[in-house]
């Protein structure tokens, strides 16, 4: 699958079971309830948008809010048979758009430091390294480092 045969649909608290869907297929071991994810994609401050295929079905998801001049994404995913075909780019540049939009200066994330592969998307996307959280993600064998990760909007 390639990213030019996806749409982005911008979602809120009434697409919130299929957001909510979407985090549990992507991070069965961190799954958040629909009500979480509604509360979070409430306008203003917060947002979401969701990758679909050409049969409208959902493939990726982003969520993210707005504080002040700060923008955070706060969760962002794609099903495992979609990934590595340009739809996690599409969908953090729907966060960067959409926090632009709300006025945010900066975009911020998290990524397990064991998941190179998110970092390099990331870093392709013009974020960088701003700090480091020691044991903030949990996994079966222990704890891993969560890398704090920014990305400047003004201007981008």
């Amino acid at each position: 699958m390639t990213a030019p045969s996806v749409r982005l649909h911008p979602a809120g608290p009434l697409e919130a079971g299929v957001v909510a869907a979407l985090q549990q297929a992507c991070f069965p071991d961190d799954p958040w309830d629909e009500g979480s994810v509604a509360t979070l994609t409430t306008p203003p401050a917060g947002f979401a948008v969701i990758a679909l295929d050409a049969q409208e079905q959902p493939l990726g998801f982003v969520m993210a809010r707005v504080a002040a001049e700060d923008a955070e994404i706060l969760a962002i995913g794609v099903l495992p048979q979609a990934r590595r075909g340009g739809i996690g780019r599409l969908l953090v540049e729907a966060a960067v758009t959409g926090s632009q939009n709300l006025g945010a200066t900066a975009l911020f994330l998290e990524v397990a430091e064991d998941n190179p592969e998110a970092s390099s998307l990331y870093k392709a996307s013009g974020f960088f390294s701003v700090g480091r959280r020691p044991g903030y993600y949990k996994r079966v064998d222990g704890r891993v480092a969560a890398l704090v990760l920014r990305r400047d909007l003004d201007g981008a």
